[in-house]
């Protein structure tokens, strides 16, 4: 028995030593470190893709004139989502007041569910619904080709000229701009209604071939539709000056590339002519109706300034016509003065005043 018990007990140690490694080997990680460091590396993307995203943008669509009154629709766009809708115009008065009260937070909803102007128009609000709907749409064009500009500024842009008032109704450009060159014009609005749908219907297509053709808005009127011929003109060209704004928040870029050629002279170039050159931004304001007419104004925004201000549109006829003559300078000083739409009405001209700031604002909303 002496002689038995170190074998028995070498021999209950043996058997010990293999349990514990069949044991050992029989148990798995509860992660592989592979993967663990895989999920981290993962985990840390969302905050690296979150740096990339652009700030949030305010983009005031344009005016949309329907058989009941404007619609106007302004929201904010981030991460290239619309966080916010809402009408700054909608139609009013009567029945009208209501109707927009029920369909416009509707439309809001909607248009920050689908995240673009393809929305259902709300039941009993068919005009109001079609208005909000391409005011959104002319927002989101601008979103686009801020976008567009951010990067490269290469590809196509799509952009929205303003709503202008002629005698015969209202007349909206929408042009694409690739390469600096006028690829497609069209018309968002034009006259319509009695000899206007006919007169549109031939002259509408020969201006969008011009602007074309041209690449400017100095293209000839068509014969007999002369006030449809300016009014083409004049939103083609605010929609060039956005274009404008795109290529200009791009072309620093490029000057500070030939500069980087040689150091002292190089320098100097910089310091002269590419920085300011890419701070000025020409932009159109929205045009507002007000009860003596519309009033549209342009401003040109330099390193974050208003430098000059002008309108486009203005109240006229009879007394009208005097009125602006009158406060129109003078709102156009206090907007330089300012450098902000908070600014005071001119005694005797409340509505001109009012549509004028509104204008003003809706510029300013595409500088920001």
């Amino acid at each position: 028995m002496k002689k038995s018990h170190p074998i028995r007990r070498t021999l209950l140690a043996t058997a010990a030593t293999v349990s514990g490694i069949v044991l050992l080997l029989s148990l798995k990680p509860a992660s592989d470190p592979a993967g663990s460091v895989q999920a981290g590396a993962a985990g840390g993307a969302p905050s690296a893709q979150g740096g990339v995203v652009a700030g949030a943008q305010t983009l005031t669509g344009t005016t949309v004139q329907t058989d009941y009154g404007p619609v106007q629709v302004r929201i904010t766009v981030d991460g290239g989502k619309i966080t916010q809708a809402d009408a700054v115009q909608k139609p009013s008065g009567g029945r009208s007041t209501q109707i927009s009260g029920t369909a416009i937070p509707k439309l809001n909803q909607n248009a920050v569910a689908a995240g673009s102007a393809d929305i259902d128009a709300v039941s009993g609000a068919t005009y109001t619904s079609d208005g909000y709907k391409k005011s959104l749409q002319s927002a989101l064009d601008q979103a686009g080709s801020a976008q567009g500009s951010g990067g490269q500024g290469a590809g196509a842009q799509t952009l929205t000229g303003t709503t202008v008032q002629t005698d015969y109704g209202p007349v909206q450009v929408r042009i694409t701009v690739d390469g600096g060159k006028i690829t497609q014009a069209d018309a968002v609005q034009k006259p319509s209604g009695g000899r206007s749908t006919q007169i549109s219907g031939t002259a509408i297509p020969k201006l969008n071939q011009n602007a074309v053709a041209a690449g400017s808005a100095d293209i000839d009127a068509v014969s007999g539709a002369t006030y449809t011929s300016d009014g083409y003109k004049k939103s083609l060209q605010s929609a060039l000056d956005q274009a404008g704004k795109a290529q200009g928040s791009g072309g620093g870029g490029s000057g500070g590339a030939e500069a980087g050629g040689s150091q002292d002279a190089g320098g100097g170039a910089a310091d002269s002519g590419a920085g300011k050159s890419a701070g000025t931004q020409v932009l159109t304001g929205s045009a507002v109706k007000t009860d003596y007419g519309p009033v549209q104004v342009r401003i040109t925004v330099t390193d974050g300034r208003i430098t000059n201000a002008e309108a486009l549109q203005q109240p006229s006829g009879g007394r009208s016509t005097q009125i602006s003559g009158t406060a129109i300078p003078k709102l156009n000083q206090n907007a330089v003065a300012a450098g902000s739409a908070d600014i005071d009405a001119v005694s005797g001209a409340t509505y001109t005043s009012e549509g004028y700031k509104k204008s003003v604002q809706s510029a300013l909303d595409q500088a920001g």
